[in-house]
C-alpha cells in the first residue's frame, strides 16, 4: 500500500477482516494462556504486535472510536487525517522509551471540593498502548480470579452486585467493605514487572510507560510508583498487579477455620474496590489483616476511611448492610408473606426470614439529584425543548444502571422530588401567573398525564418507566477470547432487551 494514496486507503480499509483476524490471533493467545503454554503464548505475542492489521486497528481506536480520542496530550494532537492514521499505523512498534504525560485535574463524583488526576499520553504512545493492550489482554484474561469483574472485557458492575446476591441470598452474612488507598498511584513497579513474567519488547514498553513521568503545567515530574489513570493499558497493569488477591485470601483458610462454620470466604472485586464475605465474624477479622500484608508487598493500603465491617442483616443494629458501586445492598427481616424462599430440588420451599434489597445507595442518589439540580439551575431561562434534551441522557442513564436492583421505590421517589425542581423552576419563569396556569403549560394534563413535554411530543422521561430487570451473571470461567461466540450473543441479546 502506498502513502500516497493513505486517505483513500484508509477509508476502504478491510475492517471486519481486520478485526477477525487480530481476533483469531487473540483466541490463539488466550488458549495458549490456559494451558500455561508460556512459550506460544510469547510467540503469538511477538506475531500480533509485528501484525500490520494490528496496528491499524490500534491506531482506530485510538483516533476514531475510544471516548477521549479529542484529548490532546503534550504534543497538542487532538486530530488526525486519514493521511496520518495511516502513517502512524505503518510506522507504529512498541517504545523503549515513552513521551510524558498531560495532566489534568477533575472532579470526583459527588465531590466539588476534591480532584483526582488524569494523565494524558500522547496521540502516538496512545496507539503504542492500545497495541500492547492487544498483546497483553488475551493472556491475562485466561488467568484473572473469578470475581474479578472491573475493566474486563465482557463484565460489569452489574456481575459484581449479582455475585454478591447469590453469595448472600439464602446466608446473611458479615462483611468487610474495603477500598484500596489510591491503588492506581501506588502500584510498585517492580513488582508488576516480575508479575507480567514477559519477554523483553514488551517488558521494556511497558517499563516505559509507567516511568514516563507527566507534564503539570510546564513542571516534568519523575513517576516511580503506580500507573497513570487516563491511559488505556492503566486498568489492564492495575488488575494485573491485584492478581493473586482472591486466592490469597481463600487459600489461607481451610475449608474448617478453627472452629467456624464452614467455608471460605467470598472474595468480590472490582478495581480497587472489594468486600469479603463470610457468617463467622472472626473469618471476617482475620481476613482484614491477610488484605493488609498481601497489599503491602505490592506497595498498596487499605483505605481506613472506606473500610468497615457490618452485617448484611443484623450488625450493632445501626450498622446493617454496605454500599457497592453506587448500590445498597442490605437484608431485611420478613415474615411469610414477603420472606425470601429457598427452593432445594425436589423438595419444599423453605422460608427464609428475610429479604435481600439491593437498591441504588443515598450518596448515588444524592448524586443524581445533584445533577439533576445542576442542569435545572443553569437553564433558568432556556425553553422547555432544551431542558428536556438535556435531562432525558442523566436521567435514563441513571435509571438504567440500577434497573437491575430493586428500585422502583427509589424511582418513583426521583420522579416526585424532580417534579418539584421542575414546578420552582417554572414558577420562576412565571412569577405573576398561578400554579394552575404554570402546571397547565409544562404539563399535559389535557391529554390525561402528568408529563413535562411539549404540545408537539416532546417529553421528559420518568425513572418509573425504565423495568426492573434481573441480570443473569457472566459464568466464572468465560471470557469474550473463548470464541464461544453463541453464549455471548444470547448475553447480548438478553441485555439489550
Amino acid at each position: 500500500m502506498s502513502t500516497n494514496n493513505s486517505m483513500y486507503e484508509w477509508k476502504t480499509l478491510p475492517w471486519k477482516k481486520i478485526e477477525r483476524e487480530v481476533f483469531k490471533l487473540q483466541k490463539r493467545i488466550y488458549q495458549a494462556s490456559s494451558k500455561d503454554d508460556v512459550k506460544s503464548v510469547h510467540r503469538l505475542q511477538k506475531l500480533l504486535l509485528t501484525s500490520q492489521f494490528a496496528k491499524f486497528l490500534a491506531v482506530k481506536k485510538v483516533a476514531q472510536v475510544n471516548k477521549g480520542k479529542h484529548t490532546a496530550g503534550i504534543d497538542g494532537i487532538k486530530s488526525l487525517t486519514d493521511h496520518q492514521k495511516y502513517k502512524l499505523a505503518v510506522d507504529l512498534k512498541l517504545p523503549e522509551k515513552a513521551s510524558p504525560t498531560r495532566r489534568i485535574w477533575i472532579p470526583k463524583p459527588g465531590n466539588k471540593t476534591e480532584k483526582r488526576p488524569l494523565s494524558i499520553p500522547t496521540m502516538r504512545n496512545r496507539a503504542e498502548q492500545a497495541l500492547l493492550k492487544f498483546a497483553l489482554e488475551p493472556e491475562w484474561e485466561a488467568k484473572f480470579e473469578a470475581n474479578t469483574y472491573g475493566f474486563r472485557p465482557g463484565r460489569s458492575t452489574w456481575d459484581a452486585i449479582e455475585a454478591i446476591f447469590k453469595t448472600i441470598r439464602l446466608k446473611p452474612k458479615y462483611v468487610l467493605d474495603a477500598d484500596i488507598a489510591k491503588c492506581f498511584d501506588r502500584i510498585n513497579h517492580k513488582a508488576l514487572l516480575e508479575k507480567m513474567n514477559t519477554f523483553g519488547a514488551v517488558r521494556k514498553a511497558t517499563k516505559a510507560f509507567l516511568e514516563a513521568g507527566f507534564m503539570d503545567g510546564k513542571n516534568l515530574f519523575p513517576t516511580t510508583e503506580g500507573t497513570p489513570q487516563g491511559s488505556i493499558v492503566s486498568p489492564l497493569l492495575a488488575n494485573i498487579a491485584l492478581y493473586g488477591f482472591q486466592t490469597f485470601i481463600r487459600e489461607s483458610f481451610p475449608a474448617y477455620y478453627k472452629g467456624t462454620q464452614g467455608w471460605k470466604p467470598h472474595v468480590i472485586m472490582y478495581a480497587d474496590d472489594f468486600v469479603i464475605l463470610h457468617r463467622d465474624l472472626k473469618v471476617i477479622e482475620r481476613s482484614r489483616e491477610l488484605a493488609s500484608e498481601w497489599l503491602s508487598k505490592a506497595g498498596l493500603e487499605l483505605k481506613a476511611s472506606k473500610t468497615r465491617v457490618s452485617h448484611t442483616l443484623n450488625y450493632h443494629q445501626d450498622n446493617c448492610g454496605f454500599d457497592f458501586l453506587g448500590f445498597q445492598v442490605r437484608q431485611f427481616p420478613a415474615g411469610k408473606t414477603h420472606s425470601g424462599k429457598w427452593h432445594p430440588r425436589g423438595q419444599t420451599p423453605i422460608l427464609l426470614g428475610f429479604k435481600t434489597i439491593i437498591s441504588p445507595g443515598k450518596e448515588a442518589q444524592k448524586r443524581h439529584l445533584q445533577a439533576i439540580k445542576d442542569v435545572i439551575s443553569t437553564l433558568k431561562s432556556a425553553p422547555q425543548k432544551v431542558l428536556i434534551a438535556q435531562l432525558n441522557p442523566i436521567l435514563r442513564g441513571w435509571s438504567n444502571y440500577f434497573s437491575m436492583g430493586c428500585s422502583k421505590r427509589t424511582f418513583s421517589k426521583m420522579d416526585h422530588l424532580m417534579f418539584k425542581k421542575l414546578l420552582r423552576w417554572a414558577q420562576r419563569r412565571h412569577p405573576n401567573k398561578g400554579i394552575k396556569w404554570i402546571v397547565r403549560k409544562y404539563w399535559r394534563l389535557e391529554q390525561g398525564t402528568w408529563d413535562f413535554a411539549l404540545r408537539e411530543g416532546m417529553r421528559l422521561k420518568r425513572h418509573d418507566e425504565v423495568p426492573i430487570r434481573r441480570h443473569i451473571k457472566v459464568r466464572s470461567t468465560k471470557s469474550p477470547f473463548d470464541g464461544d461466540w453463541r453464549y455471548w450473543k444470547s448475553r447480548e441479546r438478553r441485555q439489550s432487551a
